[in-house]
């Protein structure tokens, strides 16, 4: 019987983010489920769409035994401490020694491929070399990464096989596993590596540029997979996560299979043509403006997303720039409790309207005034009496088509209502990319006209089929929209800091 074995380590690293990821943010099981490890691990995490669960379903089809490690994940955010990466790395390589003993005939690795630890610049690339060490140069490696990885040469040359989403926001997470799980029995099935081909793009792509449900994204997915029915590869292509201070951070595309150099040359020639990738974003006052015009005549929401203060891209969900907006524009007194912004990360504040209960009135500062990349903190707290329109325990599953059946637990929630703008406000950090999320306060977003989302593209998926409009704010945050807008120390000349 073939055994693999099989952990994972998800997080997605903005260098220019005001938090860390501490051991207690890969524990709590908020926006991911919390650390767990062994059999747990598999029971837990079968049926939903992360790529772990991919392999497994895959696994029972080519009849492997399945030897579960350790999966670990934490809301993106700055570096991963040395002792959070430290800690998840000896969990897995005890149980890769442990396996060995047992005889073991591969390893999957449920990656992002943009984490930054304290003491690794390429975190997966160590994670990666450490396993390769215990098992030698026989035992095949193969990894899932997300479409936002920053791939570097050690982790081509380390695994045997990487491949990607394909799209953002991420649908396919549990396919991606799934075709993991077919690079790794055609690498059992051959008894070497296939040949690989990779090339970098010599600039950075936006978040907001990069959604696959628009141009150009959509259109070069399509191709990438036309390309590997034609030439039986197995291609990817990263986009990249562009606010990751080191040398490799930048997109990558690459290949296996035996056609693999004319197939990621013919892709490569498509992505790496620079004007495509460029977009235009609206200041927080302008997207307001826009989007009180535009809800005027229509019966369905406009979503704005709150791009610079996505916590699925590092920031913490709690700058109050596009709430100021709504509010100086008098958005909720147009619109009176059809105005919805989340979510507010603010435990303080939904504690306090715990406690005061449904209906109650409060004198509040909302919000938190964090440091920017600009050098210059976000805009200060929205102070203001608040009333209480709902309550929660914050614990909801979710149903939209990205992470349906995963259980998020973000505490104490409320729906808080000021001048006629409702927020949801929650203890635990999570980008908006459900609508659960909201609803679990009270806030059905169908209903709404203007919706404020903390996210860049992710909130697509669910959001997009309700929404009249769609439009991108940039108000002050820890996320640049613009790349160039970064203070980079580390990342080489050779990579523009836009297309």
């Amino acid at each position: 019987m073939t055994r693999i074995l099989i952990a994972g380590y998800q997080h997605e690293t903005n260098t220019f983010a005001p938090s860390l990821a501490d051991w207690a943010a890969f524990t709590r099981g908020d926006s991911f489920p919390a650390f767990m490890r062994g059999p747990e691990m598999q029971a837990q995490l079968t049926g939903i769409n992360i790529p772990v669960a991919g392999v497994i379903d895959a696994a029972r089809r080519h009849g492997w035994t399945l030897v579960p490690s350790c999966w670990a994940g934490a809301i993106p955010s700055s570096y991963v401490t040395k002792d959070a990466f430290e800690r998840i790395a000896a969990a897995l390589c005890e149980d890769v020694i442990a396996a060995r003993a047992g005889g073991l005939d591969g390893v999957y690795l449920d990656l992002h491929g943009a984490a930054v630890a304290e003491n690794a610049d390429d975190s997966e690339g160590e994670l990666i070399s450490r396993v390769r060490a215990l098992v030698g140069p026989d035992i095949p490696i193969v990894c899932s990464l997300d479409l936002h990885a920053n791939v570097t040469q050690r982790m081509l040359r380390e695994a045997d096989a990487l491949v990607s989403y394909r799209t953002y926001p991420h649908v396919d997470m549990a396919a991606t596993g799934e075709l993991a799980a077919e690079l790794l029995a055609r690498r059992l099935k051959v008894g070497r590596k296939e040949p690989m081909h990779a090339r970098r793009l010599p600039f950075l792509i936006p978040l907001n540029a990069q959604s696959t449900w628009m141009e150009p994204a959509k259109s070069l997915y399509d191709e990438l997979i036309a390309l590997d029915r034609t030439h039986g590869t197995v291609l990817s292509f990263c986009m990249g996560f562009p606010a990751s201070d080191f040398e490799e951070c930048a997109p990558m595309v690459w290949g296996h299979g035996e056609a693999a150099q004319r197939a990621v040359e013919a892709l490569y020639a498509r992505v790496a043509e620079p004007t495509q990738w460029r977009l235009d974003i609206l200041p927080a006052r302008e997207a307001v403006v826009q989007a009180l015009a535009l809800a005027e005549g229509v019966s369905r929401p406009v979503v704005v997303a709150d791009t610079q203060d996505n916590p699925g891209a590092g920031g913490d969900s709690n700058t109050t720039g596009m709430l100021h907006a709504l509010l100086a524009q008098g958005a909720g007194k147009r619109f009176p409790g059809q105005v919805a912004l989340g979510l507010m990360y603010d435990a303080a504040a939904a504690r306090a309207a715990t406690e005061a209960g449904v209906g109650a009135e409060l004198e509040l500062a909302l919000g938190t005034a964090v440091p920017t990349f600009t050098g210059q903190p976000s805009d200060p707290p929205v102070r203001g009496r608040f009333k209480v329109v709902a309550l929660s325990d914050g614990v909801c599953t979710l149903t939209g088509p990205m992470m349906r059946g995963l259980t998020v637990k973000l505490g104490p929630s409320a729906c808080l209502e000021i001048d006629g703008v409702r927020i949801a406000v929650v203890s635990g950090k999570k980008q908006l990319l459900d609508r659960e999320l909201i609803r679990m306060v009270g806030l059905h977003a169908e209903q709404m006209r203007i919706v404020v989302v903390k996210s860049s593209n992710h909130f697509r998926a669910d959001f997009t089929p309700i929404a009249s409009h769609v439009l991108v704010a940039k108000a002050a945050g820890p996320m640049a929209a613009d790349p160039a807008d970064l203070p980079w120390r580390k990342l080489p000349a050779s990579i523009r800091r836009r297309p």
